[in-house]
């Protein structure tokens, strides 16, 4: 009689205290260029040594902010400009992606493999571009501001 196995792999289940440092480090890095007094719908560019970061503020309230940063490229017919929605939680020190280029509302954790091919970690990985996108903001000249 013939046994089988199932060669299946674990279900992904994401590292809290990974994504929580992330966060961290994102808020840290915003924090650098984020204006203390800011209204709703200002925006502003950082120039960085590898491009432009287009900032602008979408929402703006005691404990958060929500940030729609992107990074405009110059073959705009060609290729989406990168942007992702950003909640800032200044009581949590936390900077956390809530949308990205086609997904309009992140999970925590998506089966693989699904419809649209999303990573396990999706999440985190979309975090980890904010983290690389702020790194263009980090040693920054503030272009203008309106």
């Amino acid at each position: 009689m013939a046994t089988s196995t199932s060669h299946q792999k674990p279900r992904y289940r994401p590292n809290v205290s990974d994504f929580l440092a992330l966060c961290g480090r994102n808020y840290g890095y915003m924090l650098k260029w984020l204006p203390l007094e800011v209204a709703i719908g200002q925006s502003w560019q950082l120039e960085g040594e590898f491009g432009i970061l287009v900032v602008r503020i979408l929402e703006n309230t005691k404990y958060t902010q929500l940030v729609e940063i992107s990074r405009p490229l110059g073959m705009v017919e060609f290729i989406n400009t990168p942007k992702v929605l950003v909640r800032i939680y200044h009581d949590a020190k936390l900077a956390e992606v809530l949308t990205g280029q086609q997904i309009y509302q992140l999970r925590p954790v998506y089966d693989y493999p699904n419809l649209r091919m999303y990573h396990s970690d999706e999440k985190y990985q979309v975090n980890a571009f904010l983290e690389e996108l702020l790194k263009i903001g980090s040693q920054q000249h503030l272009v203008c501001q309106s």
